[in-house]
């Protein structure tokens, strides 16, 4: 079983790759021309996609990987690589290629439904945080750990949820300036994270 410790720096470490407040002003950008009932419903289903998302995640993301004869340590390197460069964009006030591409904000423009696609997946449960939950996954054991990751996505979502409820009073509290800070915080505490997992992955891979 894990330390207390041990179950707040993962739930710390979720919540810090979903960056629910960095999601706000592209929550608000997407939810321009929606109502206030329509934008709470897009902020709840958006929210249970990404709990959904993340559980899934936990539950056969090393199965898959298995399936594919990738070792945990190669795709601790991996994922710890690819939360560096996300962590680099967050420290830059700036949305990582990660998680949405120029392309695909054009495109969601068009789109008169984006709660799953791509509020949801991949803006807010993107690769990063799916590999972040995999990894996780693996270093705890037991049915009782395990439940504890499933009940930190969840409790996540319920974050995130209650932050795109409030975008607008967050937003007009925090300003642009103030959700930059906050995303900067974040993206250093996330490096520390990433290089974690890419030390521990080398540890394995060269020992």
């Amino acid at each position: 079983m894990l330390a207390w410790n041990e179950y707040i720096q993962i739930i710390i470490a979720i919540i810090v790759i979903i960056d629910p407040l960095g999601a706000i002003p592209i929550f608000i950008g997407l939810t321009a021309d929606q109502s206030n009932a329509e934008r709470k419903r897009t902020a709840y289903v958006a929210s249970f996609s990404v709990a959904i998302i993340l559980i899934i995640s936990c539950l056969i993301g090393e199965w898959i990987l298995r399936l594919f004869g990738i070792s945990i340590a190669s795709f601790r390197i991996g994922g710890g690589i690819l939360l560096l460069l996300m962590s680099i964009a967050m420290m830059n006030a700036k949305l990582s290629p990660a998680k949405r591409t120029d392309s695909e904000a054009e495109e969601a423009q068009g789109k008169g439904h984006i709660a799953v696609v791509p509020l949801a997946i991949p803006l807010l449960a993107g690769p990063g945080a799916i590999s972040l939950v995999i990894i996780y996954a693996d270093k705890v054991t037991g049915a009782l750990n395990t439940g504890f990751l499933i009940l930190s996505c969840i409790i996540v979502a319920a974050i995130m949820w209650g932050a795109l409820r409030l975008a607008m009073p967050i937003s007009r509290m925090l300003g642009q300036t103030g959700i930059n800070i906050a995303t900067r915080i974040m993206g250093l505490i996330l490096a520390a994270i990433s290089i974690e997992f890419m030390a521990s992955g080398y540890k394995v891979l060269f020992r």
